[in-house]
């Protein structure tokens, strides 16, 4: 950057960056890239006229990206990810596409996600709704701990795309799907615009069962589909252990990503362990959830851990075997 005329400043502005709103002010006050690296917030404020917060931040943020790239270390992945691809499909992934025009208002690329805060959410972006603020910023979580890189991201989904394993990194979408198949595809489309995705679910401590079921509108005295969801959802604990164990970019994040996202909170991944599997275990939820040594059908965890069946055995054929008593 520090090479660039006035030329190529003004066509990174509004080619790269999408802000052809300020090129006249930046011909008339940046004449070349090395000006442009050392303006301030300030100087992007008042020679610029940029008033608004967040766009103030994203050019400060993607100079500053310009700066460390001045010493031969290259640009973050984050600078890969524009606002147009954050707005529409980051954002429906997410399972909060109702957010796009905000978020395209204020042209959020992955720079500017990856400094996010609860109180920039509900200040600058306006979303009140703490559950969404937190589905946010674990999904930024998210992206920090693959280093925003979205092809990694991308590849890591469509391993997973027909198998019930890897859940960190599910989409909204992929959450339904799953919903579906364990046959309740009646409560499935109740998901749509409420932020569920894969990282809250291994990631946020107080996502247990029953905030799924309040999520999907199953009511509080089904307490069948309760004791059926807590099953599959302590199934698809067992295969994330060894998802995690197989990734090494999953684990504790940095401390400066749990310091903005808990802002002054203790970190919710203190053990390095998913708190869907602790939930899993946990005996407080299969009391909360009336559960009895008696019950008729056979439990999904002895069929899980069942001793494997020798070669040529026909139950072999089957997926699972359940007894009941009807």
């Amino acid at each position: 950057m520090s090479q660039w005329r006035a030329g190529a400043v003004q066509a990174w502005l509004e080619v790269v960056m999408g802000m052809p709103m300020y090129t006249r002010a930046c011909a008339e006050n940046v004449k070349s890239g090395k000006v442009l690296l050392g303006l301030t917030d300030e100087d992007l404020e008042l020679g610029l006229g940029i008033t608004n917060p967040m766009h103030r931040r994203k050019l400060r943020l993607a100079i500053e990206d310009y700066r460390r790239a001045e010493g031969d270390q290259g640009l973050s992945k984050a600078s890969e990810l524009d606002h147009h691809w954050v707005s529409t499909s980051w954002l429906s992934d997410v399972g909060l596409p109702q957010y796009s025009q905000t978020f395209q208002a204020h042209l959020v690329d992955g720079r500017v996600l990856n400094s996010l805060s609860r109180r920039d959410l509900e200040r600058f972006l306006s979303i009140s709704d703490h559950f969404h603020q937190t589905s946010i910023l674990l999904a930024v979580q998210l992206l920090q701990m693959l280093s925003f890189d979205k092809e990694a991201l991308q590849a890591r989904r469509t391993n997973c795309e027909h198998q019930d394993w890897d859940p960190l990194v599910w989409t909204c979408h992929r959450v339904m799907k799953w919903i579906r198949d364990i046959d309740l595809k009646e409560y499935a489309d109740s998901l749509q615009g409420q932020g569920i995705h894969g990282a809250v679910m291994a990631l946020d401590p107080s996502f247990d069962t029953d905030a799924m079921a309040k999520a999907l509108g199953i009511p509080g005295n089904k307490h069948m589909l309760h004791r059926h969801l807590y099953e599959e959802m302590k199934l698809l604990a067992a295969p994330h252990s060894n998802a995690e164990q197989s990734h090494e970019v999953i684990g504790s994040p940095s401390p400066v990503a749990v310091n903005r996202f808990t802002e002054g909170r203790v970190s919710m991944r203190r053990t390095g362990k998913s708190p869907l599997l602790l939930r899993a275990n946990s005996p407080s939820v299969e009391r909360s959830l009336g559960f009895h040594g008696s019950c008729g059908s056979l439990p999904r965890e002895a069929r899980v851990q069942a001793v494997p069946r020798a070669k040529g055995s026909p139950v072999h054929t089957y997926k699972s075997v359940e007894i009941t008593n009807v």
